[in-house]
């Protein structure tokens, strides 16, 4: 579907967070490269019938076109706490094993402001994962590099055990477009 999913690939070829039996969640999933990928990788489709099957839910702000054996939620604003009601109706009582962003706000072409805007997706996303995650989880979150940087980490640091920033190949070298992968989530007390 595009490009990005050599991202994802390229990630989780690294740092095998995605696994067959999981339960994903693809925030900002359109065009649906992401889900295509990470429904292969946690065997959706039991694709292999020797390993569980995983749960995939996709969410993004646009329609997608479907994508055998994945929940796709479009027109839905994962800000919204009715889209995350949405979600948790489709999980069944299940908790998360991975969450996926690669959500990004409509560019302004202002840095600065570009940036305040992708964090402040990216602290619904940790919001949302700390709240229905399993112990163990991890999630993978597109930022831009930015002052808030180390804020951001610092507060996913609180939350999983592991927190490292992640560049992979196939994302332009010029480009100011990162991740925050989180592994290890604690729990909540």
């Amino acid at each position: 579907r595009c490009r990005s999913a050599f991202k994802l690939l390229q990630i989780d070829d690294k740092f095998s967070i995605l696994k067959p039996g999981q339960c994903v969640i693809d925030v900002g999933a359109a065009p649906g490269s992401w889900s295509q990928v990470a429904a292969s990788r946690i065997n959706v489709n039991f694709n292999d019938s020797k390993l569980p099957s995983g749960l995939l839910i996709g969410i993004d702000l646009q329609q997608m076109y479907p994508i055998k054996g994945v929940t796709l939620l479009g027109n839905s604003d994962f800000t919204s706490p009715k889209t995350w009601l949405k979600i948790k109706s489709h999980l069944n009582g299940r908790l998360i094993d991975v969450v996926l962003s690669d959500m990004a706000p409509n560019s302004t072409g202002v840095k600065h402001l570009d940036h305040d805007l992708i964090i402040k997706l990216a602290y619904s996303v940790i919001k949302f994962s700390v709240l229905n995650s399993n112990v163990g989880a991890a999630c993978l979150i597109k930022i831009l590099n930015g002052n808030q940087n180390m804020e951001i980490e610092k507060t996913l640091i609180k939350f999983y055990t592991n927190v490292k920033f992640v560049k992979p190949k196939a994302s332009r070298s010029d480009s100011s477009e990162m991740y925050l992968l989180a592994r290890g989530f604690k729990g909540l007390k």
